[in-house]
């Protein structure tokens, strides 16, 4: 199973953090940085975030292996021609590593801030269903491509240049029945979050049927899943790595060390304890069905968890 990070750039993600954790993760050899879409955070405060395009142009540019992309970018408030455009752009930058990761929206904050209309969850899903169309059609068409939906028109569109690669297409979600069909449609990656090793191994199941159905392989979509984490091999880590969490709390943590990862398991639905503890549970993930795990890093002012989670578990799978 590979290991990756994914940031929540709403927690304060500036440039000199990020250019810090593109570094670090780089170097201590995670298989993939990828980078949430938001402006501010559900129930604030607020905190600096950077445009997440923008950033994985940097971290396309100052990575080699890396691979990188959008977890996950909402149609609630993005084009998507002009996310495909961008996402095509960082493809070949990268030399193929870009993964367009998409999902429906859900944070209203940011949504009635800015004046974006988020509507209810039936017209998110038909929204996201015409964008997928409609980007699966700009990124792999060679001819002019005419589309009349409800939320998107064309009239021989045609991006270009040709993309040199192939731009992977990940849907996000909890894998309820319109999200799995949808990935079975047109996703190259499905990230599913808050579900156990049994419910993974159910939801597998049931992709696989719909991608037959769909006329393809179970193979042609990789599954990964996104979790929280808080990992120490010590009580000095342990308390390094909480006082991270603390700095960037949007709830308050107790300041006993041991209460403060019962807690954040408790708030944060973390994965939490030493390389001993974790492993296991990332193992019953693995055989369930998992190949890519992606580990929310919440305190990115610091590389204290990251440098925890690299030596502790990162070893194991590789």
């Amino acid at each position: 199973m590979q290991i990756s990070i994914t940031v929540e750039g709403m927690f304060g993600l500036n440039w000199p953090r990020w250019k810090a954790l593109i570094d670090a993760a780089e170097q201590a050899g995670f298989y993939g940085l990828y980078c949430s879409d938001h402006f501010v955070f559900a129930n604030g405060p607020d905190t600096p975030s950077l445009e997440v395009y923008t950033a994985l142009t940097y971290l396309a540019d100052h990575s080699k292996r890396l691979n990188i992309g959008t977890m996950v970018s909402p149609l609630s408030f993005r084009d998507p021609v002009m996310m495909a455009r961008q996402a095509m752009a960082i493809n070949d930058l990268s030399e193929g590593r870009m993964v367009l990761g998409l999902g429906a929206g859900w944070n209203e904050r940011e949504h009635n801030m800015f004046g974006y209309p988020l509507d209810d969850i039936k017209a998110r899903m038909d929204r996201l269903e015409e964008g997928l169309k409609v980007i699966t059609q700009v990124t792999q068409s060679e001819t002019p491509v005419t589309f009349e939906g409800q939320y998107y028109q064309l009239h021989e569109a045609m991006l270009l240049p040709h993309p040199s690669h192939k731009l992977r297409l990940l849907i996000g979600g909890s894998g309820k029945p319109r999200n799995l069909l949808l990935t079975a449609r047109y996703a190259d990656v499905w990230n599913v979050q808050g579900v156990t090793p049994a419910e993974v191994h159910e939801r597998n199941a049931l992709l696989d049927d719909l991608l037959v159905k769909e006329g393809r392989q179970p193979s042609d979509v990789k599954r990964t899943m996104t979790r929280s984490i808080v990992c120490w091999r010590d009580d000095a880590e342990l308390a390094k790595v909480a006082n991270a969490y603390r700095r960037i709390a949007q709830i308050p943590l107790p300041s006993d060390n041991a209460e403060f990862a019962r807690v954040v398991k408790e708030n944060f639905g973390a994965i939490t304890g030493t390389p001993d503890q974790i492993i296991p549970e990332f193992k019953a993930y693995e055989e369930a069905g998992i190949e890519e795990i992606t580990l929310q890093y919440l305190p990115v002012d610091g590389l204290e968890l990251l440098e925890a989670i690299a030596g502790g578990v990162l070893p194991h799978f590789q």
